[in-house]
């Protein structure tokens, strides 16, 4: 395909550097077809794909990131912002679906389109599924290349979408609120990368990383075996009196949910192996900027978390330790690349041949639709996920666990998993000793935590 670009070189924000640590070229990776984020939503109300092509086409005009391409050319990388084009759209009629399966048979439709590959040489960097049960009640899937977006990103775009459809059907101009693109926010983020403020987060990395290595999980299968390389999700529920339990408790120190779960974890690190030196990586927003809130991008940034349990005699004495550190870190939240520039030998843990990370994160956002009406459709988020997958979208290196607390009150995990490395029976395991260490602390948070 013929295509004309701009001519302009872009610097790349300090995340598109990070993604770059972990190139493998076009063909996986970061880079590769299969790093991908895919969201779908329950769309009820007679929808016309004319309107939502069209919808669509103006989705891709206003958001800049969707049609731009990280080039990585030897040591010379920046991004190239390409013209406007039309996403693919397939429109697709399900079988006959009884209305109590319907929810099962769209999370399946989720699970297919995640297995499925979609390269960054076929700009737009989004397309589009609309599968109908019926003509009133059908699944709309948007599948978005992760070097181009991030889960809030997604949340931007189907409102972005919404509005741009209810406008093409007759209901009003779009009213969304005015847009900042990527470009700029990279721009922004080099002129402020050397602050006093930087200086002092610079600093503050330094001390705490001192002689830190990210903590590793030990992998089934040697790196050097050179086995074939997928990422599958393993999915879990937590009940939901056993959340209600954990959360009162969180509230009741002051911790997040985030903070919470982060902190069973690392109990849970501190049995299996014995030390009390542990450094979680997690997923932060990295969005502290409000500019910037309304941009579709790829803004997360890789942040570790070094916790000492040293002296911890129960629970509650972890979450305050955690806590501590986590709003330690928020605090001086900078790029993943500065951090490792103040402590290079935390990535180590990446390169052993029997080791991988496991990263941690908890989904808190701070919109997302239910049974919300624009227009003439009625949208909710498919957010609720239960089915475990053999073949999944792409986690570059390791392991990710993704928890987050539905509205049916019950926590959802997913705990994907690179198969070249770990085989499906030892992550099983972990997460079901997950759950074992959390009902066991929530029963008692003020009981003597177990010797080691």
């Amino acid at each position: 395909m013929s295509i004309d670009t701009t001519t302009e070189r872009i610097p790349l924000s300090f995340n598109q550097e990070f993604l770059c640590m972990f190139d493998k070229g076009d063909r996986e990776g970061p880079f590769g077809p299969e790093y991908i984020i895919v969201c779908g939503w329950r769309v009820h109300g007679v929808v016309d794909p004319e309107k939502l092509q069209g919808a669509l086409d103006d989705l891709v005009e206003r958001h800049e990131s969707l049609r731009t391409l990280v080039v990585r050319d030897g040591e010379t990388r920046y991004q190239r912002i390409l013209p406007p084009s039309s996403p693919h759209l397939e429109v697709r009629d399900l079988p006959p679906t009884a209305p109590a399966e319907r929810d099962r048979r769209a999370e399946e439709l989720l699970i297919e389109m995640e297995s499925g590959a979609y390269g960054i040489s076929e700009p737009p960097l989004v397309r589009a599924v609309l599968a109908r049960f019926d003509p009133q009640d059908a699944v709309l899937v948007l599948i978005a290349h992760h070097s181009a977006v991030d889960e809030w990103s997604t949340q931007l775009m189907i409102r972005d979408l919404a509005a741009c459809y209810a406008e093409r059907s007759g209901h009003g101009p779009r009213n969304l609120p005015e847009t900042v693109q990527y470009r700029e926010y990279a721009v922004w983020e080099r002129a402020n990368a050397d602050t006093a403020a930087v200086d002092r987060a610079r600093e503050y990395w330094r001390n705490k990383l001192s002689g830190a290595r990210i903590f590793p999980m030990r992998t089934d299968h040697l790196r050097s075996e050179g086995l074939p390389k997928r990422t599958a999700a393993h999915r879990f529920l937590i009940d939901a009196d056993l959340t209600s339990r954990a959360l009162r408790i969180a509230r009741s120190v002051r911790s997040t949910p985030f903070i919470f779960l982060l902190a069973v974890y690392k109990v849970l690190l501190r049995e299996m192996f014995g030390s009390t030196d542990i450094v979680v990586p997690t997923l932060t927003l990295g969005r502290s900027q409000a500019r910037f809130h309304e941009t579709v991008g790829s803004f997360f940034n890789y942040v570790p978390l070094r916790t000492d349990l040293a002296g911890c005699e129960n629970f509650r004495d972890v979450i305050a330790r955690t806590r501590r550190t986590c709003l330690e870190a928020y605090a001086n939240d900078i790029p993943f690349s500065r951090i490792v520039a103040e402590a290079p030998g935390l990535v180590e843990s990446f390169a052993g041949d029997d080791r991988a990370v496991f990263a941690f994160q908890v989904h808190q956002f701070p919109f997302v639709m239910k049974r919300e009406r624009i227009g003439d459709l009625e949208y909710s988020d498919l957010r609720r996920r239960v089915l475990s997958q053999d073949v999944s979208t792409d986690i570059p290196d390791g392991a990710l666990w993704t928890l987050g607390v539905d509205p049916s009150g019950e926590i959802i995990g997913n705990l994907g998993f690179n198969t070249n490395l770990f085989e499906k029976d030892t992550i099983v395991k972990i997460a079901q000793e997950y759950r074992r260490v959390l009902r066991e602390l929530v029963a008692d948070p003020d009981a003597p935590l177990k010797r080691i």
